[in-house]
């Protein structure tokens, strides 16, 4: 099977019990017809979403260059959805991109993908779930059930601006020598704290603030 994006989604701010944000959350993404402008937002705490027209409020955790898109596989969100006894539409996970036929969990840090004929992305890091997450899914024990499981989508930076549309090829333009993926960050971010200065493997491509928290364990336990 061919990648592509099943859908692009765009969200809007809306107020929430379960946000301490003011100005609420974005989370809640529906799919939109025809194309949609991507770039890249500038630095975190000030810069938003990638995409135009898509709201990211709560600018201390979200969004900015490294977090500019949010891609999903619809795979995993087919697992969810028979796991959890519900429909889960594109988009319910906060995801920017629904994807078909690309490996998202696998992908390595760095590693970058063409959509379409002129943006291109790069994988920066895994989606750490918050309480905001939690309070938009309704799942008892949300958090732990979703960190488990470890498949957190991934976040992409924008390396080339343009526009995109649903149904637009993706194309694995280059793929890193290392073996950093998404799955084995997370964990180093979540579970197993140890694996933290293996991702200083991921070199240059690897977010300021990860690297800096690698740094750290191996500070603290050079100890």
């Amino acid at each position: 099977m061919n990648a592509k994006l099943l859908t692009v989604n765009v969200g809007r701010a809306f107020s929430a019990p379960y946000t301490s944000a003011e100005g609420g959350t974005g989370i809640d993404k529906r799919p939109v017809d025809g194309p949609v402008t991507v770039t890249a937002p500038g630095p975190k705490g000030i810069g938003g979403s990638g995409l135009a027209g898509d709201a990211v409020v709560d600018r201390r955790y979200h969004g900015g260059d490294d977090q500019a898109v949010y891609a999903y596989a619809r795979e995993d969100l087919d697992d969810w959805q028979r796991e959890l006894d519900r429909e889960l539409a594109n988009g319910t996970f906060g995801e920017n991109l629904t994807t078909a036929g690309l490996e998202v969990t696998r992908a390595r840090i760095g590693e970058r993908w063409r959509v379409g004929d002129g943006v291109l992305l790069e994988v920066t890091s895994p989606r750490i779930p918050c309480r905001t997450f939690q309070g938009w899914l309704d799942e008892h024990g949300w958090l732990k059930r979703f960190t488990a499981a470890a498949v957190p989508g991934a976040y992409l930076r924008v390396l080339e601006a343009g526009e995109i549309r649903a149904g637009d090829p993706v194309r694995v333009e280059h793929r890193p020598g290392h073996d950093i993926t998404i799955a084995l960050m997370f964990h180093a971010l979540t579970t197993r704290r140890a694996l933290l200065p293996r991702l200083l493997e991921a070199g240059d491509a690897l977010p300021a603030e990860a690297g800096a928290k690698a740094v750290k364990y191996l500070e603290r336990t050079a100890d």
